[in-house]
């Protein structure tokens, strides 16, 4: 036993002995087989436990390293985590000693375990580095037993790699710690879409029989589920490699409570993930030794036989290994250069480049100048042609294949020369080659072909024009995800114009490269290459740059939604539609399926970026003061930074151990706070993530945190549940004055712009103004006040207040309550605007610094930014989801109520409103028309029912005969009979003429609605999950249905009476045979990938064509069925959700709906 080991055993003797129960380690001692039957009957024949100990610590003594492991484990895996560490620093590592060695000392157990996980060899050229190999190696072992995170860590081309994969080579650490094997995956700088290409070609590898799955993982996080099971199933106590990690967010892909190690150049990358975290720093120079180690090995002499200018040039090199390693490269081929090279060095002729000062500037721009000047000149060609790369980023074969047009083999060879130089760098991750840069090595090139660089650009875009003509890569491809993200790059940078607008001017491109990256990537080259762009057509970029903006949190759903319908709810102004409208006449010859918004004219979008950053609630979102960044947190328990203009994401931290419910930026942008379920408020610093401060005065969850807007004195205001605001000075650790007078929990606070006031908002329905320097309360606000009496029931009066901002002048105070914002002036205290755009509750409304802009957060998952201007001038016209629907010849009525006071008649055509009713005092619940257009009829709260005469718009019949309120009404077709249903369970048969009627009495629960059928008879559902079917002449059930568990929202007949549908709460639609009562199509089945109901909600209605081959129902949008085969045929997608019903002409070719923000669509099926 090392003698370090044995001082460390008798240094702790007296604790170790006081402690252990020594039955359970002695069970892990024999089972790996470093104590004997024998031992373990000697040391029980002890009296005492504290004798028993001293035993077997004594036997211990007398034998090697591996029973000192044994025992360190054993105390692990036992719970004796404080004894463990003490012995911790003394593990002895363990030199292979397996029988069938190679020359290198490497047994064949290891050399398999390391070719079949992918680990790299050796480099020609090595040189050890004990020290820095035995602390990889020690921090590995406390993976034994529980998973965690070995991070090495160093700058670039300090051989952390290298370092790691010799570290593996023992074959005591892989037997005894990863008896699973070792898995190394080349990570590198990776978007969302290449991370998941990596765990796909991960998976394959690890699953090469398909006992899984027989399809790659489609996302993230399946894959990520997928890995966890291979690792737990197939591979126990395996250690996973993730080399070249540069972002934190990629490591939750593999946070699967396994063991990991990982490379990197960011020492805080595992700040983001959880478990146990062990460090190796490598330091970034090598001593002066190794450097002449290196360079003996490349000419292959002894150190003592080098020149004496070997020692100057490792004292250029600075101790650089990267760069040691090109002179050395450069020296084996010209051995007699010595004396040339070190002048070089020395003369530091060329240009310094601007880099990081983590980097050795001079040595490496010289030495690759050097490099570069001693290929062939054919070769230097095909070098410089590396110089249109961008940094970090690796380039598969293929690109380069179709850049230089030849075949693979060629072009490998030409690389591999590039790479044998250490000129270049290639990653082979199982059979594909990827290849890329040092940035400084890049850096170099580009200084040098400054010139040359648009004809070089222009090259590669020539020979992908060439290559792929007018066809688009397919994600079957390899260097499809190169084209994607970098062809408009390469043709903005060669100033190619015609072909940059005809790329991002194109709705084919604009699919493709969505439906894979997201459109995030999109915008920015949109506002990167305005100025390009713009030359042709502003117009058209703001078209297509709009278009992403306003659908990009619809391109990010799986499946992915039909890019050619999106684009005909555009403007029929915009290029977007026009192409839509071309490419959608062209696949209607293919029997394709696309409808026209005949009424979107009378719709602005107020909106002007919707993006989708969280995977759940966001509760809160907030501009930078220079308006080029927002940070957004929410019930992920994430703190995300993004692009303002594009939404591309700068930032990820995961920042609290609960619910995230506030972010706000310091007034210098430095510092980002947070404040969270946890009681807890955070300070971060906004650029790279590193936790500054943590607050933990408040008692209960902390709702809001704000800075102040001056960079003299950074304030912090916070507000709680526990009803105090509280302002604190960055400076300090205490808070510095608390505010007191809600009377319940307090949501939202902010400064004023001049910070002279701090104004507040809570549950108790109040909106306060408070002075920061005294602390004094100044005004109070009643919110409730404005919802009373207004569009809500009056048992949704209470009202709470999620949040405030104010504009930039102090003229204007914005609250978010519910779905809605309003704006009032701060002088007046008069509403100056109304507006509604997201799905669900607005938790955040914030202004941009100049005041032009303004974004909100909500439950919808979504981030909206809007034109504030817009927002002032629009008119909140907000009608109620019941309504009917007339379609006379060719011709749209629709009976709408509006703000659930009014009823109004719309033309869906030409958009014409005329005005019915004066404000009823009974809230407007549901409305009729008759098919004559001759009368409407409305069902009220109180539970009346009222006929009104359209041609002089009075009420001149009204009957009260349900007990509750009336949801649903519908005249027969001669218009004579009212027939109405109620949340008291009945249906109402009213002959308003003759003043004659009937109950129809059966439903358990609430009627949700009722459809007329032929032969006086009528088919109802009800949320006590059946259906019946009654003659309306006698009252009588004809026919009872049972067919869902859950409540039945619709229900319909096909027109030939084979065919019966229902729609349940349970977010499904069935079709069924009437005559044999079997299923035949259950059409909303779950999405794996999301786990949503293909409807997005409940399905609420449904209707069959008169053919009954094609079904259209609506939820959370619109889908329209192939009834034959159960296969969706279209989606809708409409700007708000829950709707209600669907309204369809007798041909089956236009649609009316309104959704849940009171907006009507006249749809028509496109011909």
């Amino acid at each position: 036993m090392d003698v370090k080991s044995r001082n460390h055993l008798l240094l702790n003797h007296e604790a170790l002995i006081r402690d252990i129960k020594t039955s359970y380690i002695m069970d892990h001692m024999i089972a790996d087989e470093v104590l004997t039957l024998q031992e373990e009957e000697k040391v029980k024949a002890q009296t005492t436990q504290k004798e028993r100990a001293a035993m077997l610590i004594k036997i211990i003594l007398a034998k090697d390293n591996y029973s000192y492991i044994s025992f360190y484990n054993a105390l692990l895996h036992e719970g004796y985590k404080d004894l463990a560490a003490l012995l911790q620093d003394a593990i002895p590592i363990i030199s292979s000693c397996n029988g069938n060695k190679s020359m290198d000392g490497v047994t064949s157990y290891v050399r398999t375990v390391l070719c079949e996980g992918g680990v790299p060899q050796r480099p020609v050229v090595f040189v050890t580095r004990p020290k820095l190999v035995k602390a990889i190696q020690q921090k590995l072992y406390n993976l034994r037993n529980e998973p965690g995170w070995v991070t090495v860590y160093g700058m670039a081309g300090c051989g952390k790699s290298v370092l790691t994969a010799e570290a593996l080579q023992d074959h005591h650490l892989l037997e005894d710690c990863f008896p699973g094997g070792v898995h190394w995956v080349s990570v590198g700088k990776q978007d969302k879409a290449g991370l998941l290409m990596k765990l796909q070609n991960l998976c394959s590898r690890l699953d090469q029989d398909f006992s899984l799955s027989q399809r790659p993982p489609l996302n993230i996080e399946e894959a990520k589920d997928r890995l966890r099971l291979l690792i737990l199933r197939k591979y126990p106590r395996c250690l996973m490699v993730l080399d070249d990690i540069w972002d934190s967010w990629v490591l939750k892909a593999f946070d699967n409570q396994c063991q990991v190690l990982i490379t990197s150049r960011d020492r805080s990358v595992t700040d983001s993930v959880t478990g146990n975290k062990y460090e190796i720093p490598v330091e970034s120079g090598l001593a002066h030794d190794k450097g002449l180690e290196i360079l003996s090995l490349f000419v292959n002499m002894k150190i003592t036989d080098l020149p004496e200018e070997a020692d100057s040039i490792v004292g250029e090199c600075k101790g650089s290994p990267l760069v040691v390693s090109l002179i050395g490269a450069l020296l084996r081929d010209f051995p007699n250069r010595w004396e040339y090279y070190l002048r070089q060095l020395q003369n530091k002729q060329f240009k310094r480049i601007r880099k990081s000062s983590s980097y050795d500037y001079e040595a490496l721009d010289e030495a690759m100048s050097m490099s570069v000047e001693m290929l062939n000149e054919n070769f230097k060609d095909y070098y410089k042609d590396l110089s249109v790369l961008q940094k970090d980023v690796k380039v598969p074969t293929k690109v380069l294949c179709i850049l230089w047009d030849m075949e693979t083999e060629e072009v490998e060879d030409i690389l591999q020369e590039f790479v044998n130089k250490s000129l270049l760098f290639c990653d082979r991750n199982g059979k594909s080659f990827h290849y890329y840069l040092h940035d400084l090595q890049l850096d170099f090139l580009t200084e040098k072909n400054r010139d040359q660089l648009q004809e070089l650009h222009k090259k590669i875009v020539n020979q992908y024009k060439k290559h792929y003509k007018l066809h688009i890569p397919t994600p079957a491809q390899e260097d499809c995800m190169y084209w994607y993200n970098f062809l408009a790059y390469h043709m903005a940078s060669a100033t190619m114009q015609n072909e940059l607008c005809a790329l991002m001017f194109s709705l084919d491109w604009i699919k493709a490269k969505t439906e894979l990256v997201g459109p995030a990537h999109l915008i920015h080259e949109y506002v990167e290459y305005s100025h390009i762009l713009d030359q042709k057509d502003s117009i058209v970029r703001e078209n297509f740059q709009e278009f992403l903006s306003l659908n990009g949190h619809l391109l990010g759903r799986k499946p992915f939604p039909n890019i050619i319908q999106l684009g005909l709810c555009q403007p029929e102004t915009s290029e977007v539609y026009q192409q839509a409208k071309l490419q959608a006449q062209q696949e209607l010859v293919k029997g394709a399926f696309y409808l026209e918004w005949i009424n979107k004219k009378s719709m602005k979008n107020l909106s002007r970026l919707v993006v989708r950053p969280h995977t759940d609630a966001v509760y809160h979102a907030c501009f930078s003061k220079d308006g080029q960044r927002i940070a957004s947190c929410g019930a992920d328990k994430t703190l995300q930074v993004f692009k303002a203009k594009s939404g591309e994401k700068l930032l990820e931290i995961k920042a609290h151990d609960d619910e995230v419910l506030c972010c706000a930026f310091s007034a210098d942008d430095r510092f980002v706070a947070t404040c969270s379920v946890d009681k807890k408020v955070k300070i971060w610093n906004s650029r790279t993530g590193q936790l500054v401060q943590v607050y933990e005065e408040h008692g209960e969850q902390v709702n809001c945190c704000q800075f102040n807007n001056t960079n003299d004195q950074l304030l912090l205001a916070t507000c709680s549940n526990d009803t105090y605001i509280k302002l604190w000075d960055l400076n300090k650790k205490h808070c510095r004055n608390t505010m007191f007078g809600h009377l319940n929990s307090v949501s939202h606070c902010r400064f004023s712009p001049d910070d002279k006031y701090v104004a507040s908002c809570s549950a108790d329905g109040t909106l306060k103004l408070w002075e920061v320097c005294s602390a004094n309360e100044l005004k109070t606000i009643d919110i409730k006040d404005f919802f009373r009496n207004a569009d809500e029931h009056q048992d949704d009066v209470e009202v709470l207040v999620k949040c405030c901002s104010w504009s930039a002048n102090c003229a204007t105070i914005m609250v978010a309550a519910k779905n809605r914002l309003l704006l009032w002036n701060t002088e007046s205290f008069l509403k100056v605007a109304d507006c509604r755009g997201h799905l669900s509750w607005v938790h955040c409304v914030t202004f941009s610094p100049d005041g032009s802009l303004f974004l909100t957060s909500s439950d919808d998952q979504t981030i909206r930014i809007w034109e504030s201007s817009k927002v002032c001038k629009s008119s909140a016209v907000v009608l109620k989801r019941e309504l009917d629907v007339v379609f006379q010849d060719d011709e749209v009525m629709v009976l709408a109520i509006l703000n659930q006071k009014h009823l109004q008649l719309i033309n869906g055509n030409t958009g014409h409103t005329d005005y019915l009713t004066e404000a009823q005092e009974s809230l407007i619940c549901c409305c009729c028309l008759s098919e004559d257009l001759q009368y409407a009829a409305f069902g009220e709260e109180n539970g009346t029912v009222k006929v009104l005469k359209l041609s002089n718009k009075r009420v001149f019949k009204s009957r009260t005969g349900h007990e509750k309120s009336v949801q649903h009404c519908q005249f027969t077709s001669d218009g004579q009979t009212l027939i109405s249903s109620s949340d008291d369970s009945t249906i109402q048969v009213w002959n308003w003429q003759s003043e004659e009627y009937i109950f129809l009495k059966g439903h358990k629960e609430a009627v949700k609605n009722f459809r007329l059928l032929e032969n006086s008879r009528l088919l109802s559902w009800s949320f006590d999950g059946t259906v019946k079917v009654w003659n309306i002449c006698t009252g009588k059930i004809e026919e009872d249905f049972v067919c869902h568990e859950d409540a039945v929202l619709s229900c319909a007949i096909s027109p030939d009476a084979t065919k019966f549908s229902s729609t349940s709460a349970d977010k499904t639609a069935k079709i069924w045979d009437v005559s044999r009562g079997e299923l035949l199509h259950l059409c909303s089945p779950v999405t794996v990938d999301e786990g949503e109901s293909t409807h997005g909600g409940w399905v609420t209605d449904l209707c069959f064509s008169p053919e009954s081959n094609m079904l259209v129902s609506c939820g959370g949008y619109l889908k329209w069925w192939n009834v034959t085969t159960g296969e969706s045929l279209q989606t809708f997608y409409t700007n708000g959700t829950n709707l209600k019903s669907i309204y369809v002409s007798p041909s089956f070719k236009v649609y009316v709906t309104i959704d849940n923000l009171g907006i009507l669509y006249v749809l028509q099926m496109l011909e």
